[in-house]
């Protein structure tokens, strides 16, 4: 009975424990660890000190089917405090020595085990608060057990499906605002609530709110450790809500997570735009804010490098003889530290020259070493297909500025449109479709005058194994058509594409690429479709109005078993002649001089893609390139990045006559060029990128 009597208190005590816990929160969170709740049952049983268990009857005296039904439904549970500790319901004073040993043991496993749940009952009292038995002579006896009342918010009045549900759903948010946490930024947050601000954000303002609430549980979950990032998870979930805690995968979420992932920002922008804009909208304001500014000013003027912001184009004025690989006579005189003429005559003074009747293909380190120094003439056949490749030299207006840029000089470069892609590959891209692979295949069409038909991109492989959007991925080849468009969009070209990554997973044979139309909305603009493989990119023109059902064969390319490709055009090649940047296509072109890209001048190795620049006579760039881009920025300056990119676009690179600009080619890129080198023979050669 004296054991009995311990027991009440230490129940008691538990109670009244729990009561002022629950009491001291509004609406406390309850949470349940991931322990084995029968091993939990037995650790409560052999807890208790020798002689303090008795047996009563045939059982031992705690051995009670009430106790345990209490200790498996809410003996796991626990809660966190605003210090992120971890507590659990046997945490008090038990009033008894024996008793306090067991309760000991039983918080100490408890917390010993991560959360792994919510904890939520179905009925709004746990445990049993007494039974009784009858003794042998007849008399009632009182048993008296664990038991607790729980407050509403912790009890489903309904079915078990329910509760799993609101475990489940607790569970996924949870899981949500933990990735929020760890993949968005502060930086990211403070962004775009910069961008808000300045009213540079399509339907920002819905998003202040919780972006602030959002921003302060970052700051607090950024300086904890691991643990504690997962008890915070659990504590503060509920709190933060259905909204910022799945914050990651709503539109602005989509926004947070490219930036934090160092996304151009104004790519990014655009991205979450046609996620929640119309498609007529047009975004107002720049995409960066004062602050932003601010702070990329000081950066800029704490290495010096204002003046190294105003960009013009290079000239031959600018170039240094030791970083050309040619020129030729006329833009010799102009070098600084030129050549004399001896060192004219020198290489020109070619022993044994070989007699060339034919196309040779060479490598471009052979060619830049073994062909060029003996050259008096360079000229390169300006194909059509090279259009993406014009590129021009940018430097600083005042040559005595530091270098803002990775290498020692202030040089840079800047492809046509900014980019080296066509706008085919270009939007094939910003569609989801990859362009790098060994073989692709894409099409366009509602570009130039709105056509809502339904083309479609097809390939018959050489087991008759059919691509289309009925099977998108071969399982022979690893083939793909991994864009798809159904129904094209007013002022928006559609595309479709089928890429191919790796020939050595390819079957030799041909493969047969056409174009069908599924489906005829009155469209009779036809289509534009370009191949590439192995640097040359073909391109195709469709001008003729298809009719339902109609198929069109534009090329068949036939892999080798050497692992070669070879074309075999269906509709004509477009070989029409233009001129671009001042140049006419389908001729060959004068070039004033050969180099490299500026990061490998003077020496310097490794310092990003080595490209190789031919710059051609009378080449004149339209276009206002930028003049610098991101990575080519200092170390320093890339935190400000951002700013930086808008500025490099923004501000003019002034224009000369005599800039030098011409066709460039990255040594990443598989790429063929046509010259015809002129020095005591007359050479043709294919060279290889």
């Amino acid at each position: 009975m004296n054991t009995m009597m311990n027991f009440n208190e230490t129940a008691k005590r538990l109670s009244d424990n729990f009561t002022q816990i629950i009491g001291s929160g509004s609406k406390l969170t309850l949470f349940e660890v991931g322990a084995d709740k029968d091993a939990f049952w037995q650790l409560y049983q052999s807890s208790f000190p020798a002689g303090t268990n008795p047996i009563f009857r045939v059982r031992a005296e705690h051995d009670c089917a009430c106790c345990r039904h209490f200790l498996r439904d809410i003996g796991l549970a626990v809660y966190i405090d605003d210090e992120l500790n971890v507590h659990s319901i046997f945490e008090f004073d038990a009033g008894n020595e024996n008793y306090q040993v067991v309760m000991d043991a039983l918080d100490a496993e408890v917390k010993a085990h991560p959360i792994r749940d919510l904890y939520i009952s179905r009925s709004a009292h746990v445990g049993t608060a007494v039974s009784h038995d009858r003794a042998e002579d007849g008399s009632v006896i009182t048993f008296e057990h664990f038991n607790l009342s729980l407050p509403r918010h912790l009890v489903v009045h309904r079915d078990d499906s329910t509760i799993d549900t609101r475990k489940a759903k607790y569970r996924d948010t949870r899981s949500v605002f933990k990735r929020s946490l760890d993949e968005i930024s502060e930086d990211a947050i403070a962004t775009v609530l910069e961008l808000i601000s300045a009213g540079s954000l399509y339907k920002g303002e819905e998003w202040a709110g919780p972006l602030v609430k959002f921003l302060a549980y970052k700051k607090s979950y950024s300086m904890l450790d691991d643990e504690k990032k997962e008890l915070f998870c659990w504590k503060y979930t509920e709190a933060a809500g259905e909204v910022i805690g799945r914050i990651r995968n709503h539109s602005i979420g989509v926004l947070l997570t490219d930036i934090s992932g160092d996304a151009d920002l104004d790519e990014a922008v655009r991205k979450y735009e046609s996620i929640v804009a119309p498609a007529n909208y047009k975004r107002s304001k720049a995409i960066f804010t004062t602050k932003m500014l601010e702070e990329a000013q000081q950066a800029v003027e704490k290495l010096g490098c204002e003046e190294s912001l105003p960009r013009r184009m290079a000239t031959a004025d600018d170039v240094t003889v030791n970083n050309i690989l040619f020129c030729n006579r006329d833009a010799a005189r102009r070098v600084t530290g030129s050549a004399s003429v001896f060192d004219e005559m020198r290489a020109s003074a070619v022993t044994n020259p070989k007699q060339f009747n034919r196309v040779e293909e060479i490598d471009v380190e052979k060619f830049v070493g073994k062909v060029l120094p003996g050259a008096r003439e360079v000229e390169v056949y300006m194909e059509n297909r090279l259009a993406p490749n014009m590129v021009s030299l940018i430097a600083p207006v005042n040559k005595d500025a530091p270098s803002m840029l990775k290498w020692d000089n202030g040089f840079s470069w800047a492809y046509s449109g900014n980019l080296t892609d066509s706008d085919i590959k270009r939007n094939v891209r910003n569609a989801g479709g990859c362009v790098e692979g060994d073989l692709r295949f894409s099409i366009q069409w509602n570009d130039e005058h709105y056509d809502a038909n339904d083309y479609d991109a097809h390939c018959v492989e050489p087991n008759g194994n059919h691509i289309f959007f009925g099977n998108k991925v071969s399982r022979y080849t690893g083939g793909s058509l991994d864009v798809d468009i159904i129904n094209p969009q007013v002022g928006k070209a559609a595309v479709e594409n089928i890429i191919y990554p790796d020939r050595q997973r390819m079957k030799p044979g041909v493969y047969r690429l056409f174009v069908n139309c599924y489906s005829f909305r009155g469209g009779r603009s036809g289509f534009r479709a370009e191949i590439e493989f192995d640097g040359q990119v073909y391109r195709f023109r469709y001008s003729k109005a298809l009719r339902q059902g109609d198929n069109v064969l534009v090329a068949d390319v036939a892999l080798g078993k050497d692992e070669k490709f070879m074309i075999q055009p269906k509709i004509p090649v477009e070989v029409n002649s233009k001129v671009i940047w001042g140049v006419k296509t389908n001729s060959f072109v004068p070039v004033s001089m050969v180099m490299l890209s500026p990061n490998y001048w003077d020496g310097q190795q490794g310092i990003g893609n080595k490209h190789y620049f031919f710059m051609l006579k009378g080449c004149i760039n339209p276009e206002n390139p930028n003049g610098f881009y991101n990575e080519f920025l200092k170390n320093e300056l890339i935190p400000h990045r951002r700013v930086l990119e808008a500025l490099g676009a923004k501000m003019a690179v002034t224009s000369t006559d005599d800039q030098l600009s011409g066709i460039g080619f990255s040594s990443t890129k598989r790429n063929s060029l046509i010259v015809r080198v002129k020095g005591n023979t007359e050479r043709t050669m294919k060279v290889r990128f």
